[in-house]
């Protein structure tokens, strides 16, 4: 039981937080009866039958991204009673836990929300969450929730250990970030994938074409080494890469490393909340069924097939290919969802039905 950690803390927060998350699960609303308490912590559904009970819910739903580095213990209990009480509560998305923290990218419903963030506020290791509200929202962000306990929040592929992770970048503000990308002697790294970046980008930011962070990070020390004396800006969707990034840059001798607070997504409510200029142009790819949010109307990308400008990533249509690209609306009709002829041709053949001789 997720009591059982609070031994640590004193019994004083325990009896304090089992109170409060005793008045959390006596309340109701009309998501109760949709999603009761789970004997399974894992999904059942196919892809079509989460997609119907989305559609016949009745409630708005928030997507939101969060995470904390914190030392967590009892990971896979600490995991099952997330996921059921989460789950109870309506919330879909992909959680993922470790000995170092929690990174989660979630759909909460409407009506859930103050439970849910009550919830986060009693419980010590996730109290205060900075939370990071979606630019764009859809229904279908999230068709079920996913819990994993990893050996890490983020794949970096560095050695447990091997620098100190706490000593992190400056965090910037969106009107700081703006005011530094102006200054003279500073490089822009994105610190995402390429096919991130590709829909959109803070102006004249350095991009790597690698498919994964831990190439990425490597790359980018790499790639700057002879410029070390240069103030370093980094961002990232939310945050989280950048926390690791930051620390290695200045393990290896980086010392004027600053990183975007609350990644893409908050430097979007800040700057459309101050009307500041927006100095990401495109859109903020994201990791959810959405696949995307426009942040400006900035289309800086192209049609994997045809050329013609678009910025919306799709996957392949064959499911045993899955390739995820870039297809205008065009190419996707003449395609039929596919990314080549040799795919189109699978599906084709997959559904000419098995012919069968009489008799067996």
């Amino acid at each position: 039981m997720l009591l059982n950690f609070l031994s640590q803390i004193g019994l004083q927060v325990r009896e304090e937080f089992e109170s409060t998350i005793s008045t959390i699960r006596h309340k109701h609303f009309s998501a109760s009866a949709v999603y009761p308490r789970m004997s399974r912590l894992y999904n059942i559904y196919s892809r079509e039958d989460l997609i119907k009970q989305r559609l016949a819910e009745r409630f708005s739903r928030k997507t939101v991204s969060f995470y904390r580095y914190v030392q967590l213990a009892d990971l896979h209990e600490l995991r099952d009673r997330l996921y059921s009480d989460w789950f109870s509560m309506g919330v879909l998305g992909r959680v993922y836990l470790a000995a170092e923290g929690i990174n989660a990218q979630i759909s909460v419903p409407e009506p859930h929300i103050d439970e849910f963030i009550a919830y986060l506020d009693a419980t010590p290791w996730f109290a205060n969450m900075p939370l990071k509200w979606a630019v764009e929202d859809h229904h279908l962000s999230f068709l079920k929730l996913k819990m994993k306990v990893r050996p890490k929040i983020v794949a970096d592929g560095l050695e447990e250990g091997s620098f100190d992770v706490t000593n992190v970048g400056t965090h910037l503000s969106a009107a700081e970030f703006n005011k530094a990308l102006e200054e003279e002697n500073t490089i822009v790294v994105d610190m995402r994938n390429h096919y991130e970046s590709e829909v959109g980008h803070f102006e004249g930011a350095l991009c790597p074409e690698v498919d994964t962070f831990r190439e990425e990070v490597e790359y980018v020390v790499q790639q700057l080494e002879a410029h070390k004396d240069k103030k370093i800006l980094m961002y990232c969707t939310g945050g989280v890469r950048c926390e690791k990034a930051s620390a290695y840059l200045r393990h290896h001798g980086f010392n004027d490393v600053s990183q975007l607070y609350g990644g893409i997504i908050e430097y979007t409510r800040q700057a459309r909340e101050e009307n500041l200029p927006l100095k990401f142009k495109g859109k903020n790819f994201v990791f959810d069924e959405r696949l995307g949010e426009r942040i400006t109307q900035d289309i800086i990308s192209n049609c994997h097939q045809c050329g013609k400008p678009c910025d919306t990533h799709t996957n392949c249509a064959n499911d045993a290919c899955h390739k995820l690209f870039i297809q205008c609306p065009e190419c996707a009709e003449k395609y039929k969802g596919c990314c080549c002829d040799n795919c189109v041709d699978f599906i084709a053949d997959e559904s000419v039905p098995e012919l069968v001789p009489k008799g067996r």
